[in-house]
């Protein structure tokens, strides 16, 4: 949340806007804080003050070390935790147990099951058999994507791409206009300023007109956006709301696990995602890093019946009780669009609501598939050996491998772990381009004008691994000649990285290095 800060400079008076973080996130962090030093230090105390004591904690320190090797976990998660569990007696194993993995409740997984049970009927075999008529490789990648995030193949729905956010606003602010039943929107951030305002007026509008209007924030996203209560404040003006994983203190991994989504659904019929959230730097309005980059991507149809069900799913897992949802012929109407193109909205996340990574499998298996080129854009390149492997092999049979990073960067610490990847990739022949007038954010993706993924998932371990994300697999859909086109101009708007550019000194050859073993933690 912002706040106005007034001083004098000589006779000037210059006023600064800052963000502060609200109480109940702090008294969060420091219950955290308070209890894992309180953990730690009381089995120190124990092995130093009670006799042999010591020989349990070296057990479990081998216990711990056995268990890391032997998981099914990717190698360069297993690396840090290794260090740490070995360099740090105790608190290594300690933090290991806290923070390696999160548990869910017993409730919080039969609320999740009885969420699934309630999903949309389940037809898409039509769509699967003409899709395995035009192309049997498009067919095995839906299949792959369907299998591992629960999603369906969908045909019959427009799609409208957004090269920037001030482009989807506007849009998004006409369909909210024309909404008649519903309205939801789940959101990594929001916060207030002209683009949230203007979308909170038309809610409070909508909620009062009696529409069922539900928002979503995730609770660490929004931390130093939003009140505290924020929730309750929308609540008096009739909208349900919640965050996304309220932070409580509880010394696990409560940190991780965060709702990277970006979703609108309005009547069931139109819904919005990709990178852009809900704050001004997304549309230009103000500006932190240069001009901000960002894409979107506007869905009308059937489609969009999966970006309902992720919504409803994130929202009642979340609230207190469970909801009383709009019948189905509400919430999944039938639509007249006819549309080329096949589309599979998908929902990804940690273990055990996704055993697989989504997202990760996909990009892979679409890289294998690529036969001429693969444009890419993202704001952080951070990736394990398989998906460095996946781009290397596709440049190396003769695939055109292009990747847009930002040249001004929102963290400069995960920046310098972009560039750490570099050399590898350039040296198989993959191109790497930073977009010279600031930041992107856009998660986009496209491969031989055929198919393409577009919406909220980087190529670094906190989406690919750690968070809830979303997205949508497109293939011979309307809009990937816009996808395409945005790719070739925002490639001419950046800088390509030629090798002489990646020569470091042994200094920050060192700070990589270092940077890099705990880059999947990050």
């Amino acid at each position: 949340m912002k706040k106005k800060h007034s001083y004098k400079a000589g006779k000037k008076v210059i006023e600064r806007e800052y963000n502060y973080i609200p109480v109940r996130y702090i008294v969060a962090v420091m219950i955290t804080i308070f209890e894992v030093v309180s953990i730690i230090g009381i089995l120190g105390a124990l092995c130093y003050f009670v006799p042999y004591f010591y020989l349990a904690a070296w057990a479990t320190e081998i216990f711990c070390v056995i268990k890391i090797i032997a998981s099914n976990d990717n190698p360069e998660y297993k690396l840090p935790w290794l260090l740490f569990v070995l360099i740090l007696p105790v608190v290594g194993f300690m933090l290991y147990f806290i923070f390696y993995s999160r548990s869910f409740s017993k409730k919080y997984v039969r609320r999740l099951k009885k969420l699934y049970d309630e999903r949309y009927p389940e037809k898409d075999e039509e769509n699967f058999k003409a899709l395995s008529e035009e192309s049997e490789g498009a067919y095995n990648q839906a299949k792959l994507l369907c299998s591992l995030s629960g999603g369906h193949l969908f045909r019959d729905t427009k799609q409208t791409y957004f090269r920037l956010g001030e482009e989807m606003w506007q849009s998004l602010l006409a369909d909210l206009q024309r909404a008649e039943k519903f309205i939801y929107m789940e959101y990594f951030i929001i916060e207030e300023g002209v683009f949230w305002n203007s979308i909170l007026e038309i809610l409070k509008q909508k909620a009062a007109a009696g529409l069922d209007v539900r928002v979503v924030f995730d609770d660490v996203g929004c931390m130093s956006t939003l009140p505290g209560n924020y929730a309750k404040q929308l609540g008096t003006f009739g909208i349900k709301a919640t965050p996304f994983s309220r932070l409580k203190g509880q010394a696990n991994n409560e940190f991780n696990n965060r709702s990277h989504r970006k979703i609108t659904v309005i009547d069931g019929i139109i819904g919005y995602t990709g990178g852009v959230n809900i704050a001004d730097e997304y549309v230009n309005k103000t500006q932190r890093f240069g001009h901000w980059k960002d894409v979107g991507i506007r869905l009308e149809g059937v489609a969009v019946y999966e970006l309902t069900k992720l919504f409803l799913i994130d929202f009642g897992l979340n609230v207190k009780e469970l909801p009383i949802n709009p019948d189905a012929e509400i919430l999944f109407p039938k639509t007249e669009i006819q549309e080329q193109g096949y589309l599979i909205p998908f929902g990804d996340g940690p273990r055990p609501m996704y055993p697989r990574r989504v997202a990760q499998s996909l990009l892979v298996d679409m890289l294998a598939n690529a036969k001429r080129y693969a444009y890419m854009m993202t704001p952080y390149l951070i990736i394990d050996n398989d998906m460095c492997l996946a781009l290397e092999n596709a440049a190396i049979k003769g695939v055109d491998v292009r990747i847009i990073v930002p040249h001004i960067p929102d963290k400069k610490l995960v920046f310098e772990m972009t560039k750490t990847f570099y050399e590898r990739l350039m040296k198989a022949g993959v191109k790497i381009y930073e977009y010279e007038s600031g930041f992107v954010h856009a998660k986009c993706y496209l491969f031989d004008d055929e198919a393409a993924m577009i919406g909220t998932i980087n190529l670094d371990y906190r989406s690919l691994v750690h968070h809830f994300e979303n997205g949508v697999w497109l293939y011979k859909a309307e809009c990937l000649q816009d996808v395409k086109e945005d790719m070739l101009d925002t490639m001419d708007k950046s800088i390509e990285i030629l090798p002489e550019n990646v020569k470091t000194n042994i200094l920050q050859r060192t700070i990589r290095a270092i940077v890099r073993i705990f880059a999947p933690m990050l």
